[in-house]
């Protein structure tokens, strides 16, 4: 396949992430991967220097060509288009794998400062991620602890949420998998303790969450209403009470309410049966209530192609499901399948939207 046959792909920004974890070998192993290329024109912001030592480290034979606009990119199977920073990268070839470093974290956070303003630019059509450290962000002043979180404040966004996504979830089922949908899981909570998901619960989180998954999933399904179930919050989605009330008290009313507005989705059901039905194709997205509910299902059933896709920026992105592998980094060793997944998924929701407005 000849990657350049199709300069009509979306121009798809990689960030190279946290420099001493797995990002750079990751994209290097990748890069000579057609998959990478089918549905993108891949262009690295990252450090030159860096991705260099990766090629070595990987045995990669790709050359790298210096641009300053990513609009000049011409990506293939041999060259990795790279957008120079003007500064903040020169030392970071220095850095120690597996090792959290002030440097590190200062160009993981420029290296995305630059994807998202390109973005919001117009000048590329998506950005995705490689993972960071927030330690090492930490270190670096940056006063959040990752990529949402920035991502949100540069964007100028407050409500936005998570959706874990696997591109290929399951072959049998409904129209939906028939259609090559995959399946998406949006988090009504995410990153807090589990003692609070039952405070932080409402009704009105959970139907934005649903309408976030509604809105996520159509360039996916080609502008279909996606197929779509609210997870229960309690074993056996409370046995009418028993074991909670939740399901009845926040749940259901919130599913009520998005399917009067014409989404279609139903639940809440139990989990210990849901997420079977949903990966062998019945349903798009779930909503899950809280982290592990949705990450454990999904992670399990595709852990190497899983992503994760912003919801509710005004740009795309999309970033692989892992996250630095300190212990396994520049070993030359690390998957770089969700890397390959995440371009893809960017590839197609940047289709699916622009088909649309066509």
């Amino acid at each position: 396949m000849n990657p350049k046959a199709h300069p009509s792909r979306p121009l798809v920004a990689l960030t190279m992430g946290d420099v001493a974890g797995v990002g750079p070998e990751i994209i290097a192993r990748a890069w000579a991967d057609p998959l990478l290329h089918a549905l993108a024109r891949p262009v690295l912001i990252g450090a030159p220097a860096v991705l260099a030592r990766a090629l070595a480290t990987v045995g990669g034979q790709c050359r790298i060509v210096m641009i300053e606009d990513p609009r000049e990119a011409h990506p293939d199977l041999e060259t990795i288009p790279c957008v120079a920073l003007e500064s903040g990268t020169c030392d970071l070839d220095s850095i120690a794998p597996g090792r959290v470093d002030v440097r590190a974290g200062r160009a993981a956070y420029q290296f995305l400062i630059a994807a998202t303003d390109l973005a919001l630019q117009g000048r590329i059509d998506a950005i995705v991620t490689l993972p960071l450290n927030k330690k090492a962000l930490a270190l670096a002043g940056v006063p959040h602890p990752g990529h949402t979180e920035i991502l949100a404040e540069r964007c100028g966004v407050r409500e936005h949420a998570m959706m874990l996504y696997l591109e290929t979830a399951g072959e049998t089922g409904r129209d939906a998998r028939k259609r090559g949908v995959g399946l998406g899981v949006v988090h009504a909570t995410l990153h807090v303790a589990l003692k609070r998901v039952f405070e932080l619960l409402t009704v009105e989180m959970v139907e934005a969450k649903i309408r976030l998954a509604d809105a996520a999933m159509r360039p996916l399904t080609g502008q279909a209403p996606p197929l779509i179930a609210a997870a229960a919050l309690n074993p056996h989605a409370g046995e009418d009470g028993l074991f909670g009330d939740e399901e009845t008290r926040i749940i259901q009313p919130a599913v009520a309410r998005a399917r009067a507005s014409g989404i279609d989705v139903d639940g809440p059901h139990p989990n210990d049966t849901l997420f079977g039905r949903a990966l062998a194709g019945e349903y798009d997205a779930v909503v899950a209530m809280y982290h592990d509910q949705g990450h454990i299902a999904l992670k399990t059933a595709g852990f190497h192609r899983a992503v994760n896709v912003t919801l509710g920026l005004p740009i795309v992105r999309v970033s692989v499901a892992h996250g630095t592998a300190f212990d396994i980094a520049w070993r030359g060793v690390a998957d770089p399948s969700s890397l390959i997944a995440a371009v893809r998924t960017a590839g197609r929701i940047v289709a699916g939207k622009a088909s649309v407005v066509a």
